[in-house]
């Protein structure tokens, strides 16, 4: 950003070229972190056109999280933008992770609270500890919470010799 605020979809769309110009000059990264430390304020037009805009063109791809405490104006803000466009967003405030944005349906909430609780989870992990959860259905909660923006994934030999997904927060 060009000042400490964020004003409209014109200031979004020139930072969101910006965003996406080094997301694609660093292939390799997975998780990006954003801080909005010098950040002063911005608008719901600014953040819908940046950052949740840029997190919803790479969901399932590559993870977004925010770092550093912001205003709660800021916050509100961006909740909002986040929430039109049903976009989970990470919030990482000193190892204290928080989701703002989209809301996750009451169905896949353990199985989310699962996999934010640790670095990685693995379904068969998931259905060891929950109660009355098979393995299909474990499956296709972590699916869903993949392909929500909630979680990451990497496909991973499993100890069977096959393949698994590995599921991680973003953070």
């Amino acid at each position: 950003m060009e000042s400490d605020e964020g004003w409209g979809r014109g200031d979004g769309r020139a930072v969101y070229v910006k965003l996406i110009e080094h997301v694609e000059n660093h292939p390799g990264v997975l998780i990006f972190k954003i801080s909005f430390q010098d950040v002063r304020r911005i608008d719901i037009s600014f953040a819908s056109e940046t950052i949740v805009e840029v997190a919803r063109r790479y969901r399932g791809k590559k993870g977004f999280c925010l770092i550093d405490p912001c205003n709660a104006d800021l916050l509100e803000n961006l909740d909002a933008a986040a929430q039109r466009k049903e976009q989970p967003i990470m919030m990482d405030s000193d190892g204290v992770f928080r989701i703002v944005g989209a809301l996750v349906s009451q169905g896949l909430r353990d199985a989310l609270n699962f996999a934010m609780s640790r670095p990685t989870a693995r379904v068969s992990d998931y259905v060891c500890s929950a109660k009355d959860v098979s393995l299909t259905n474990a499956s296709n909660k972590f699916r869903q919470l993949w392909e929500k923006g909630f979680l990451l994934r990497r496909e991973e030999v499993a100890e069977s010799g096959g393949m698994e997904f590995t599921y991680f927060r973003i953070a």
